[in-house]
C-alpha cells in the first residue's frame, strides 16, 4: 500500500529543452513557498516518468522540499511499471555521455522552477534512477551538493575518467542485490574514494533489489520489497538531505 497524497501540494507539468530534444518532468511543490527552497531532482526508474514516480515526488514535496521528476527519455517516452523497459534503458547506460547530458538538462530545468534555490539541489533516484543520480554527481555540477541512490545500478560510466565528486553520496543498498553485487559495491568505494567524495554506504542484511517498491515479489529474479529496509532506508535519505541542505 502506498502512502496517500499530499493535497496541499502543488503539481505542474514542465516541458524543457535538452541538447537532443524536447523532455516534460513533473513538479511537485509543497504549499506556502515564499523564501527559496532546496530543490529534490528524481531521476526516474527503467519505466520512466509514470504515476509512481509523481507520487513519489509528491512524497519528498511533503517533506518541504521542491520535488522536480526529471525526464530522461524524451517527451511522451514512457514504459511499463511492470514491465520489461530494457528497450528504452539501454540505448542511456550504452551511452553515458548522451545520458549525462540529458540529466544536467534535468537539472538545469529544476533550478529554474520559481521557488527553487538553486544553490540548494540533490539528486535522488531508485534502481536505474540510482545510477542515474551517481552520474549527475560524476558530472560535478556546482550546485549538486547531494546524490541518493536506492538500489541502484553502481557501475562507472566505461569511457570517462571521473574527477573530483563534490556531493555527498548515500548508497542505500540490498546487500543482496543480484543488479549490484558486492564487487560493484567494492568498486564504487573505491571509485568515490578516489574522486575525493563525502560518501556513506548503508548496507542491509538479506536483502535484494527493489526493496522499496512494495509490489515486488519476484525471488526468483532477486526483486523482492522489504519493510524494514524500506523504512529506514526513507529515515537515512530524510537525515542526509537535512544535514546537506542545513549547512550549505
Amino acid at each position: 500500500m502506498q502512502p496517500p497524497r499530499t493535497p496541499a501540494v502543488r503539481t505542474q507539468d514542465i516541458i524543457y529543452q535538452g541538447a537532443d530534444g524536447v523532455f516534460e518532468g513533473y513538479a511537485a511543490i509543497p504549499p506556502g513557498v515564499a523564501a527559496p527552497r532546496p530543490c529534490v531532482v528524481l531521476t526516474h526508474d527503467w519505466s520512466g516518468l509514470n504515476e509512481p514516480i509523481k507520487h513519489l515526488a509528491e512524497r519528498y514535496a511533503a517533506l518541504g522540499y521542491i520535488c522536480f521528476a526529471i525526464d530522461v527519455y524524451g517527451k511522451g517516452v514512457r514504459g511499463d511499471p511492470l514491465g520489461d523497459n530494457v528497450r528504452l534503458m539501454q540505448p542511456l547506460l550504452d551511452d553515458r555521455a548522451l545520458l549525462r547530458d540529458r540529466l544536467l538538462a534535468g537539472l538545469r530545468a529544476a533550478s529554474e522552477i520559481p521557488g527553487v534555490d538553486p544553490a540548494r539541489m540533490a539528486a535522488v533516484g531508485y534502481c536505474f534512477g540510482g545510477l542515474c543520480a551517481l552520474d549527475l554527481a560524476r558530472a560535478a555540477p556546482a550546485n549538486l551538493l547531494a546524490a541518493v541512490s536506492f538500489h541502484g545500478a553502481l557501475q562507472p560510466p566505461q569511457a570517462s575518467v571521473t574527477g573530483r565528486i563534490s556531493a555527498s553520496i548515500l548508497l542505500l543498498h540490498g546487500w543482496d542485490d543480484p543488479i549490484a553485487p558486492p564487487a560493484d559495491v567494492q568498486a564504487i568505494a573505491s571509485e568515490l574514494t578516489q574522486a575525493g567524495a563525502d560518501w556513506q554506504l548503508h548496507a542491509y542484511g538479506h536483502v535484494q533489489h527493489a526493496f522499496t517498491f512494495e509490489g515486488a515479489r519476484f525471488p526468483e529474479r532477486g526483486i523482492v520489497y522489504d519493510e524494514r529496509a524500506d523504512t529506514r532506508s526513507w529515515a537515512a535519505m530524510r537525515a542526509h538531505l537535512a544535514a546537506v541542505f542545513n549547512r550549505a
